[in-house]
């Protein structure tokens, strides 16, 4: 019995770290009462978290609840203020910022009272909205990066061909995406699937213990529909971008030659670094921080639902945190790697301004094609 307690940690490391418990204490024993419903038998084998893992929760959370209203408030201000970016492509951009806004609006605080208390504070009612909340917008921003990508795909890819995005247009775009992640995250408040307090019962999310496969299956099909296909979206599109541009540019080198020229750019860094080769980092970019954000949280549903592996308490705090790492980054992807963005930022907070905000000369910002005019904006 004394080896086990001493080798590799054993119980007691388990213990003190997230594992079963070795003694009477649970995490959910500081859980209200009017909230013991809601929780999962699974969460009794659990020993109560360190308090120091609650501390650095909330201070995280904190930290990423305040970045995040600032950056994407930045970035909803300079768009609504600024003439020269209304257009209906940044209509996009701003949903964005606005489903990322409200999301932390909506979560960062009440979690970080919840982080205080070590336990959910708030109620059985106010779960549930917090839950729905979280869910919404991430639906909601998770499908706005896909229209932002289509937008791209649609102006780079398609070219002349392409229909062009209208004021009108961007809003029913917004407006399905909207009532899409609605429809979803409305689900589990009628009875398919539910909305429970998560090991670490701090915060509140969708029930992937219970082992029915008719809350199973709510898991699996909003998984599809607000995670892998998503993905697939996002990526085919910037594939078939980077592929465009490629060939473009391409086409641009080739039609140098022709004239015995180096390049038919005029910037030196236009010629230090290819546009492919910019768009690919974009790309690239979008794509991993999406996968960062949004996996873990994934992994931890399937891991619930198909049982592969022991949910402690513990693990449950990173796919929160991942998620809502997500609205801190989007400011920056979509908002200040914008051209246009950055001179307007300049001009209206320029303390914010991160990097160079001279405008680009014409012959760098615009090249023709044969199959239409690619710009550097267009590229971003």
């Amino acid at each position: 019995m004394q080896s086990s307690l001493v080798v590799g940690g054993g119980p007691l490391a388990a213990a003190r770290w997230g594992g079963p418990s070795i003694s009477n204490h649970t995490v959910v024993d500081m859980v209200p009462q009017e909230m013991l419903p809601y929780v999962d038998p699974h969460w009794y084998q659990f020993p109560p978290m360190n308090p120091l893992w609650h501390g650095i929760l909330g201070f995280v959370i904190c930290v990423l609840g305040l970045v995040s209203w600032t950056g994407n408030g930045v970035v909803i201000y300079v768009f609504l203020c600024t003439k020269s970016l209304r257009s209906p492509s940044n209509l996009l951009v701003v949903n964005l910022a606005i489903s990322d806004f409200c999301m932390m609006i909506a979560m960062c605080p009440l979690m970080v009272v919840n982080c205080y208390f070590e336990t959910w504070v708030f109620g059985p009612l106010m779960c549930q909205i917090y839950a729905y909340a979280g869910s919404l917008f991430g639906c909601i921003s998770i499908w706005t990066m896909v229209t932002v990508a289509l937008d791209r795909y649609n102006v780079i890819v398609k070219g002349l061909a392409g229909q062009p995005l209208t004021i009108k247009r961007a809003l029913l775009w917004i407006a399905i995406v909207w009532i899409h992640a609605a429809i979803w995250t409305t689900l589990p408040l009628v009875g398919w699937n539910r909305y429970v307090p998560e090991g670490n019962m701090t915060a509140c999310g969708t029930d992937y213990l219970t082992k029915d496969w008719f809350h199973k299956s709510y898991i699996l099909v909003y998984s599809f529909f607000c995670y892998w296909l998503p993905l697939a979206v996002i990526i085919y599109s910037y594939t078939f971008i980077v592929q465009a541009v490629y060939a473009h540019e391409q086409g641009m080198r080739n039609q140098a030659k022709k004239m015995n020229v180096t390049s038919l750019r005029s910037s030196s860094d236009a010629q230090s670094q290819s546009a492919e080769m910019k768009l690919a980092k974009i790309a690239l970019m979008t794509i991993s921080l999406w996968f960062m954000a949004w996996t873990p949280y994934l992994v931890i549903n399937f891991a619930g639902i198909f049982e592969t592996m022991t949910i402690s308490p513990l693990v449950t705090i990173w796919g929160s945190v991942f998620a809502k790492a997500n609205a801190v980054y989007n400011p920056i992807v979509y908002g200040i790697s914008h051209p246009k963005y950055r001179l307007a930022l300049n001009e209206k907070l320029p303390f914010l301004v991160c990097g160079s905000t001279e405008k680009p000369a014409a012959s760098d910002t615009q090249s023709t094609a044969s199959g239409g005019t690619i710009t550097d904006e267009e590229k971003a």
